[in-house]
């Protein structure tokens, strides 16, 4: 009885070792990131960081809402009860000020533009002088084929409501599209999400807004004469589209187009694995949104960690050891 007893109290607080050394690893992680985003914030905060406006100023700041949401996204932490019932019982009172979930869950919707300037400046920094892209769209369902009929997502918010799309791979899936444009170094330098009936070729059109003078890779689904006309008349954007089998002008693709093509293939596939995009707890569009921004924001800023630490930027998984 007296052995049993010593075995219990051994495991027990071995045990207790193990949660406070996994979440002072969250919270040392979540400062790192704190600190980037201070770091890339610049006047868009005022000294406490938060985004000047009148009214009630909050203790845990909207930099800390959009660091600890980023954190979370880095660590595959994508259920934000799982989160807090590791910041609530392992350790708490760590994080100074921390909001409840339902606040969190509030304030990180209203911080996605500012989480949103603040990848996009890290992108620029990682990368930002370069003039190739490639370009791909990736579907993200909301729920399965059978439940489409009863989803309420988007009931309320017809504009942004979710629709029926085809993908080679999922074939008919309900949801949403992620449109892409990445370099050739894997970051992601602009997104955006719409419904899954939207041809890949609209967003072509902010993309020929914000960009020019560069050469664009896209798959077959990108191919339109009209299209790569009017963006290099426009723009100077070269859209270079390999031709179908039963075309004319078809000749095998180079090695160049084929490797810089599958490095957006392969982030999309570190979004499925690592930041497990297919899974879906949103329950109405602005949810899904803010999440699939928070993703990509953790994706890039695993990146610079990995330019930080002369690492290749790809390997994001081990970024933060």
């Amino acid at each position: 009885m007296h052995i049993s007893l010593i075995f219990s109290t051994l495991s027990s607080v071995k045990t207790t070792k193990h949660y406070y050394r996994r979440y002072a690893q969250l919270r040392h992680k979540f400062q790192k990131i704190l600190e980037i985003c201070k770091k890339f914030a610049g006047n868009q905060v005022d000294e406490k960081g938060n985004v000047p406006r009148c009214g009630f100023v909050p203790t845990f700041s909207d930099l800390e809402v959009v660091a600890l949401s980023i954190t979370a996204e880095a660590l595959s932490i994508d259920s934000e009860n799982y989160l807090f019932k590791r910041l609530n019982s392992e350790c708490p009172g760590a994080i100074p000020n921390l909001i409840t979930r339902r606040q969190y869950n509030r304030r990180r919707k209203k911080t996605m533009l500012l989480g949103e300037s603040i990848r996009q400046t890290i992108a620029k920094a990682i990368d930002g002088g370069e003039d190739v892209f490639s370009i791909d769209s990736k579907p993200v369902k909301v729920c399965q084929n059978a439940r489409a009929s009863r989803c309420q997502m988007g009931r309320d918010d017809i504009e942004h409501a979710p629709a029926w799309g085809y993908c080679a791979s999922q074939n008919m899936y309900y949801g949403y599209k992620l449109h892409a444009l990445c370099g050739v170094t894997g970051v992601i330098h602009s997104y955006d999400m719409t419904a899954a009936n939207v041809h890949d070729l609209q967003y072509l059109k902010d993309v020929q807004r914000e960009y020019h003078d560069c050469t664009i890779l896209g798959d077959k689904g990108y191919l339109s004469a009209p299209v790569q006309l009017d963006l290099f008349e426009t723009a100077n954007i070269t859209l270079d589209v390999p031709y179908k089998l039963n075309q004319k002008n078809w000749t095998p693709s180079t090695w160049a187009y084929k490797r810089f093509r599958k490095r957006i293939e392969t982030v999309f596939s570190q979004f499925d694995g690592q930041f497990m995009m297919i899974r879906n707890y949103a329950k109405k569009p602005s949810g899904l949104f803010t999440r699939m921004a928070v993703k990509v924001a953790a994706f890039t800023m695993l990146q610079y960690f990995n330019l930080l630490n002369h690492r290749p930027i790809g390997q994001v998984k081990y970024a933060l050891f």
